[in-house]
């Protein structure tokens, strides 16, 4: 199967780059590992503190975005001796969930959100609290990576007292690997991006835009280059930042992912 037969496929995605690049080259493309994500370092400290805040202050809501995020906090709480008051607070809360891991998760401690998304996304979560009115209530806002533009945008329009719990700090990768991928993109020498997270489009387009560069990557992204989600929360983020054209696959697997684009391609 040699469906990506010369062309050339960034993969900015760091963890698993070896084996998307063996997929590229199975496939017959050039992988370029371009890494736009750096390192992850758990705000331990800082953590503990937006859970104290929680427990003391209370929140009328609080919205969960990840299951790996909500399982964070938990441990969180735990090492630090709070977990059962923060179980306690959980019941006493209105929770709002983005995602079936999360809803799984949040099961094991034995809560159920009032209010889920239909679909994954922040858009779907969006959707989802429309019916509760949020003006002047206090949401505390899990989040893993991604600042949620779109919904931190939702809330504020709805007159809500938000915060956010930030459990992850994303550190940059290497700017020149960045730059040379951005010089790529902007000269057509790149015939597509796969992206396997939020934070490499959110850090991409913020780098982009710092640069200067946003408009010219955009406008790669319209004619030249394609943009591949691993899969909807990715693309979602990516038409956030005003990509249009994203390829992703029905499910999210990074084999599934270079096979959509492959289909794309033969349907040109």
């Amino acid at each position: 199967m040699r469906r990506l037969e010369g062309k050339r496929i960034a993969i900015t995605g760091p963890r698993k780059a070896a084996e998307m690049s063996v997929i590229v080259e199975k496939m017959g493309g050039v992988p370029l590992v371009r890494p736009a994500q750096g390192t992850v370092a758990l705000e331990q400290e800082k953590v503990g503190a937006q859970l104290k805040k929680l427990l003391e202050e209370g929140s009328d809501w609080i919205i969960f975005t990840t299951g790996a995020g909500t399982e964070l906090l938990y441990q969180t709480a735990e090492s630090i001796g709070v977990a059962d008051a923060f179980l306690d607070c959980l019941h006493q809360t209105n929770i709002a969930a983005r995602g079936y891991k999360t809803v799984k998760y949040l099961k094991t401690l034995g809560l159920t959100p009032k209010v889920r998304d239909d679909d994954g996304t922040t858009r779907g979560i969006v959707r989802a609290l429309q019916p509760y009115p949020m003006q002047g209530q206090r949401v505390a806002l899990q989040l893993y990576g991604d600042h949620a533009p779109q919904l931190v945008h939702w809330l504020e329009e709805q007159g809500a007292v938000y915060y956010e719990i930030l459990p992850y700090l994303h550190v940059p990768p290497e700017l020149g690997v960045v730059d040379t991928l951005l010089t790529e993109i902007v000269r057509g020498e790149v015939d597509a991006v796969t992206f396997t997270s939020t934070p490499q489009v959110r850090f991409l387009m913020r780098y982009a835009r710092e640069k200067g560069l946003e408009e010219s990557i955009l406008e790669a992204f319209r004619e030249n280059t394609v943009a591949v989600a691993v899969g909807k929360v990715t693309a979602e983020a990516l038409r956030d930042e005003g990509i249009e054209r994203v390829v992703a696959p029905e499910e999210e697997r990074m084999g599934s992912m270079m096979v959509a684009l492959a289909q794309y391609y033969e349907q040109e």
